[in-house]
């Protein structure tokens, strides 16, 4: 009888999602631990890999909605593998299981584990892991041409998107229409939300609707953050083996805020006002399927090159399409830059059932007035979105001073003054 090829429980709150893409197509012969498909939920997408070795039938179509436990696919152990494709010992590692019973390739374990199943061992196409190849076939991309960031220069998904995106931005410019011109006689084309833009859009609907959020504003001086960057940042790079950026400056002084205005540190229940007594500080991060939002747990513990590493690390996740619930569930507080594409201004929308938001800006040189005399200075607007219902106008324009304060003066927060 044929195995079973069921959807995956990937957290207790997801029921469904889409089945993105078939890594392997219907009537192949596939390997215990080769993967077989992808599920893309409201909150992050999954590889799932194959449990044992025979013939895949699909029973589903790439783009169907899908329910947690349902059947997808079936392998038939007693087909007959074909020439040069039976297990030679030395194929991909089986599938292990996570603690809730999901598996996982081995790509998703640690850097030392074996990666056969997320990464290839040389440059040739038939070398590839399924998923790889995949998107080396759909984005049309020699092999040769990626540097591979595994182990033993193995390629790995997040190379090929990297090397696409590379290849993409280097193309010249042009309108969209011109780009991409439409079949005469058609003016417009439809494509179905992914779940994550489904989620995104629920959630942003929900905050505006659910929460009396107000936004209040102040600018922000930040040259002697850039003067503390220039002086410390080669020193920084040689011990940390990571640069120092402008984020870690904000995260600790988003915590030393909160820890000043508790009551932004808060959260409504029902009737009741939840008080967090602890730091885990929410960094948006922009993804080519929306915004995703990992968690920085305690940040108040955390040193600035912890920090800088933990958004890097989260960051790769994200490229590499391996972020996992846990990585964006539990944040107190959120922070989102809009400076890094150019924004000077805006209102950011909560994370329910956060009560704050700060939104960074772009680094403008502006004409200011320093002791009566108008002198240029790299300039930041910041913005604070924040639920009036829990925190009162004090209280916010307190917090966002605070900010200022702290940020305008990193050498306090080094001092923990």
């Amino acid at each position: 009888m044929p195995i079973e090829v069921k959807v995956p429980s990937v957290g207790e709150s997801i029921t469904s999602g889409i089945l993105g893409v078939w890594n392997k197509p219907d009537g192949s012969y596939v390997k215990s631990g080769d993967a077989l498909f992808e599920i893309e939920t409201d909150k992050v997408t999954s590889e799932v890999v194959a449990e044992s070795s025979g013939q895949l039938k699909h029973l589903v179509k790439a783009g169907d909605t899908v329910k947690i436990g349902q059947v997808v696919a079936s392998i038939d152990e007693k087909a007959k593998a074909p020439a040069g494709a039976a297990d030679t010992g030395k194929s991909a590692e089986p599938a292990k299981k996570t603690a809730n019973g999901t598996t996982e390739k081995a790509s998703r374990l640690e850097a030392s584990a074996p990666v056969a199943a997320a990464a290839s061992r040389g440059k040739n196409a038939d070398d590839l892991s399924p998923a790889v190849r995949f998107q080396v076939e759909d984005k049309g991309i020699d092999p040769a041409s990626i540097k591979g960031t595994g182990k033993d220069g193995r390629i790995l998904k997040g190379d090929v998107l990297a090397q696409a995106a590379s290849t993409e931005s280097s193309k010249p410019t042009a309108s969209a229409s011109a780009s991409k011109p439409q079949p005469a006689g058609e003016r417009t084309s439809r494509r179905k939300m992914s779940p994550l833009r489904q989620k995104i859009a629920a959630r942003l609907l929900s905050a505006q609707q659910e929460t009396a959020h107000l936004t209040t504003f102040n600018e922000i001086d930040l040259t002697n953050i850039i003067a503390l960057r220039t002086k410390f940042q080669d020193r920084f790079v040689k011990k940390h083996e990571i640069k120092l950026g402008f984020m870690s400056f904000f995260v600790k002084a988003v915590v030393h805020a909160l820890q000043a205005i508790p009551a932004v540190n808060a959260r409504i229940d029902g009737d009741e006002v939840v008080q967090n007594h602890f730091y885990d500080i929410g960094v948006a991060i922009s993804t080519d399927k929306g915004l995703l939002v990992p968690v920085l747990r305690e940040a108040d513990k955390l040193s600035f090159a912890e920090v800088e590493k933990a958004i890097a690390g989260y960051a790769k996740k994200a490229r590499d399409g391996k972020i996992t619930l846990n990585d964006l569930e539990g944040g107190v507080f959120t922070i989102t830059n809009g400076g890094v594409f150019g924004s000077l201004l805006s209102t950011p929308i909560l994370n329910p059932p956060q009560c704050g938001i700060l939104g960074m800006h772009t680094i403008q040189d502006r004409p200011v007035a320093i002791n009566g005399r108008v002198e240029i200075r790299p300039m930041m607007y910041l913005a604070l979105t924040y639920d009036h219902r829990l925190v009162d106008g004090k209280e916010a324009v307190t917090f966002l001073s605070t900010v200022k304060e702290v940020a305008e003066n990193p050498a306090a927060v080094l001092l923990e003054i």
